[in-house]
């Protein structure tokens, strides 16, 4: 990764105090029970978390990599990234990184949804990452049908690569225990989504960008998502809509990896990214609960004090 630039922006986030406040009132428009409050996090690396360290907390952080320009308007298939480089232009000697990003296809044989969940202590890493897919029929695994599309996707732990490609957003930390946002949502009401009910909270109040990274569960219903599939041998330009995405309605309990901002300081930053895996073998992109009677979430989410933007559009390091 020696040629990829990275840019450093700072933050200066509001007390968890405040921010639960805000967001009390923001999720309040959207669901019919809300609890937002300052929280000490459990432990996050038991069901249904599930995460590699720990806790969230300490020398919060979030990294922003590459980005829809290494897939439009035809793969960049040079932007594959090593997760412990990563770490090294995040400042990070040890610590927690999770996200969502594109899968490491010169290590799976093709494209894939990414959920990074890796931990270093002591240079030593745990590495607890999933990845789905689009399965063939050919595929050794009995292929499981979606409820919205013809075609089958598999999501399950990828322990032997610490790599992505493409577009990634990573939360990291020291991965300590310590005060974070709780917040329990249910019954979704309005139209949108329960990160962008956070995001529309934190536009509201802030002019400032806002930016929070962690962890939540879809513990009831289900979820729109999708997976990419095997890269597109046409070329797919910037801002056109398309059918290359596909669609699946899956089933809670999701857990869900989660890097949300407020607004983008000119970065070129992707608003919220998360990426959402199961036990039972489904995951991908998620996109918004697809029954929002029965939607329960359980998040938990800190403030990242500073944004590292790597291999943006070349324009961000002029």
């Amino acid at each position: 990764m020696t040629s990829w630039k990275t840019r450093k922006y700072e933050l200066s986030p509001p007390s968890l105090d405040e921010l639960a406040a805000v967001l009390q009132n923001g999720l309040e428009k959207h669901f019919d029970v809300v609890s937002v409050e300052v929280a000490r996090s459990p432990d996050l690396r038991e069901a249904p978390f599930h995460l590699a360290s720990e806790g969230i907390s300490g020398n919060e952080r979030i990294g922003d990599i590459g980005g829809p320009q290494n897939l439009r308007p035809i793969p960049r298939l040079d932007h594959k990234y090593s997760i412990r480089d990563i770490m090294d232009r995040m400042e990070m000697d040890d610590g927690l990184v999770i996200g969502a990003g594109a899968g490491p296809f010169h290590h799976v044989g093709v494209n894939t949804e990414l959920m990074p969940n890796i931990s270093y202590t002591n240079g030593k890493a745990n590495i607890q990452t999933r990845f789905a897919k689009i399965r063939n029929a050919t595929d050794s695994d009995t292929v499981r049908d979606s409820d919205t599309s013809t075609l089958a996707h598999s999501c399950g732990p990828l322990p032997t690569s610490a790599d992505c490609a493409l577009l990634t957003n990573l939360y990291g930390s020291d991965g300590v225990p310590g005060n974070v946002l709780k917040i329990v949502a249910k019954s979704r009401k309005g139209k949108l989504d329960f990160t962008e009910s956070i995001q529309e909270a934190l536009r509201e109040k802030y002019s400032q960008p806002v930016s929070l990274g962690g962890v939540f569960v879809l513990h009831k219903g289900k979820a729109k998502i999708h997976v990419m599939p095997d890269f597109s041998k046409e070329e797919r330009p910037l801002g056109v809509k398309d059918n290359w995405l596909k669609f699946f309605d899956v089933s809670a309990p999701l857990t869900c990896l989660s890097v949300i901002h407020s607004s983008d300081p000119g970065l070129r930053l992707h608003p919220q990214h998360t990426h959402c895996f199961s036990e039972h073998d489904e995951g991908g992109h998620f996109h918004h609960d697809s029954t929002p009677a029965q939607a329960e979430y359980e998040a938990y989410f800190n403030t990242a004090k500073v944004i590292y933007r790597i291999d943006g559009p070349d324009e961000l390091y002029e």
